[in-house]
């Protein structure tokens, strides 16, 4: 079946009257934000390509979540800062469904690298004598490479069908482009059904992502218990890991929650705020955890502002 939808432009309707008047704070603070998370996730990223100490696997898998956290806030903030200075919020069909493909396959990409970070850390602490045969610096490369393209892969086989949906409106009640958002806004329920399919099978999939998480950290807690020298390391390496995936989860879970409850009681600018939430606050706050957890990485830093204080003075 051809795309028979004329709709060219989509309306984002997500900003309140309350937001419209006060676009400039919200500009200034969104920039803000925007430049912080890009600052943090790139000075990591220079930070363990630069230093020959850091390419282990744990330090690339790292790497990999700061990448992909730039790539997920590169699919919002642009637009979303344009947004806030123009009167007008519209974006075209192509670019919306763009945007969807970007910020699915970012939260996707998220939970599979938080997986291999999990099975790394099953490898390293539970079967350490094998470990470096299992998780050499090129395999974590590949698998992290194969983790985002297969997420990139999943979320377009989403997007295509979405394509082929005949739209019979071009409102969109929310700040930014997601797959439910335009497929529910479909001329004809029945024509959805592959659609929230394949969804369901996607969703399927990244719970399963879930589950070997639950299952490596059962095991991880488990031979730790037992040990010291476990329990530092655990406390060292786990509880960023851990930090990270917990944050994940509940922007997200908080987020399905509110799209598949009625939320017509919360307020706007609250319904904003949780739409957004999982593109603002983990790629924020997961560089700077695992910059001052972290031993090594946080070395590098105070190496690094010491030689810059030094040079200055």
């Amino acid at each position: 079946m051809n795309n028979v939808s004329t709709i060219s432009v989509f309306f984002l309707s997500g900003l309140n009257e309350t937001s419209r008047n006060h676009r400039s704070a919200l500009f200034f603070l969104s920039l803000m934000c925007y430049c912080i998370t890009v600052l943090v996730n790139v000075c990591l990223i220079l930070i363990i390509i630069l230093n020959n100490e850091l390419h282990e696997p744990m330090y690339i898998l790292l790497c990999a979540f700061c990448m992909n956290a730039l790539y997920g806030t590169a699919g919002f903030y642009p637009k979303f800062l344009s947004d806030l200075l123009s009167p007008v919020h519209v974006i075209s069909y192509s670019g919306c469904l763009l945007q969807a493909q970007v910020l699915y396959s970012f939260a996707c990409s998220d939970l599979s690298i938080l997986a291999l970070m999990a099975y790394d850390r099953y490898l390293a602490i539970c079967r350490p004598l094998e470990y470096h045969s299992v998780m050499s610096v090129q395999k974590v490369m590949k698998l992290a490479s194969f983790s985002w393209l297969t997420s990139v892969f999943i979320v377009a086989v989403n997007i295509f069908l979405t394509y082929k949906l005949k739209l019979c409106s071009p409102y969109i009640n929310r700040l930014f482009c997601v797959n439910w958002s335009i497929v529910s806004l479909a001329c004809f329920s029945n024509e959805t059904s592959i659609n929230e399919i394949v969804a369901n099978i996607t969703i399927l999939i990244y719970i399963l992502h879930g589950f070997f998480i639950v299952w490596s950290y059962m095991y991880i807690i488990r031979r730790c218990a037992s040990s010291i020298e476990n329990r530092a390391k655990f406390l060292q390496t786990c509880v960023p890991h851990l930090i990270s995936l917990s944050t994940f989860i509940l922007t997200i879970l908080i987020d399905i929650i509110n799209n598949r409850l009625s939320s017509a009681d919360l307020a706007k600018t609250l319904q904003n705020f949780i739409a957004m939430e999982f593109l603002v606050i983990p790629p924020l706050i997961n560089p700077l955890i695992y910059g001052f957890k972290l031993t090594k990485v946080r070395n590098r830093i105070i190496t690094f502002l010491v030689y810059e204080l030094h040079s200055s003075c």
